[in-house]
């Protein structure tokens, strides 16, 4: 079953916009990369479809026809859609890498996904992107350290830090929250004046530096950052009480975060 725009979690508030007219038939997101112009990761003009039998996977398909799998009535595949029209620069650099990692794991002989198409799916599935003005923010987090961040400088986060869901799979479980519902964040800094732009201006630059990253260097699943989804506030009226940051079975205990971990510090 798909969602209705009343029915979209906060952390998926940013989809609204295609929600204006019920939930989007595959015609209408069509619609909407034809007049956006978006392509996948080798520049094909990209269509949503129904699933094929065909030889080619997922992220073949994509790359080489332009066919994005899409099954109709799947808020799964919803999301993904809605992700391609939010995010399409950084989702055709997540498919040219596929597709690459790919072809050069075949060159080997060897049927293995290796750590980047690993790190790439994660993302795909269950990415987060934390854009803010305030690195030790970002820093505190990749420590654990969830009070500091969440109760006593939460209005210093308001005021610096974005979160936008990226992965789909997280999105479609937004849709039934439960404790303990993860994602995988990357950190992009950014400065007061992209957190002053429209919200479709803000994406659209967001979109684009982080594509530029996943286009520029490799990645492993040990980059991303864990990150409670139901403790970013406004993601549940629950987290606006200091001792719901006290559950230690969504907010673990700080660790010493690996040197240079963080994709956004590089």
């Amino acid at each position: 079953m798909t969602p209705a725009e009343a029915e979209l979690h906060p952390l998926s508030a940013f989809l609204r916009p295609w929600f204006a007219d019920g939930a989007p038939e595959i015609s209408r997101l069509n619609a909407a990369a034809l007049d956006r112009g978006l392509v996948t990761g080798s520049g094909v003009a990209l269509r949503f479809v129904e699933p094929s039998g065909g030889p080619d996977g997922y992220e073949e398909r994509a790359f080489l026809t332009g066919e994005i799998a899409t099954r109709a009535g799947n808020r799964h595949d919803l999301f993904n859609a809605l992700i391609w029209l939010a995010f399409p620069r950084t989702k055709a650099a997540l498919n040219r890498r596929h597709v690459a990692a790919l072809a050069e794991a075949r060159k080997k002989g060897s049927s293995a996904r290796g750590r980047l198409r690993d790190a790439l799916t994660q993302f795909d599935e269950c990415g987060v992107v934390v854009a803010g003005s305030r690195s030790d923010l970002w820093q505190a987090l990749c420590a654990h350290r969830w009070r500091e961040v969440f109760v006593q400088r939460r209005a210093e986060l308001l005021r610096t830090t974005r979160f936008l869901v990226f992965g789909h799979a997280s999105h479609d479980a937004l849709a039934a929250p439960f404790a303990g519902l993860c994602g995988k964040a990357v950190f992009v800094e950014v400065d007061a004046a992209w957190l002053n732009l429209s919200e479709a201006t803000a994406l659209a630059a967001l979109d684009e530096c982080v594509a530029t990253q996943f286009d520029s260097r490799d990645f492993s699943p040990r980059d991303w950052q864990p990150l409670p989804l139901l403790g970013i506030p406004g993601a549940t009226a629950d987290n606006e009480r200091p001792d719901y940051y006290d559950d230690r079975r969504q907010f673990r205990p700080p660790r010493t975060m690996r040197s240079g971990s963080s994709p956004g510090n590089r």
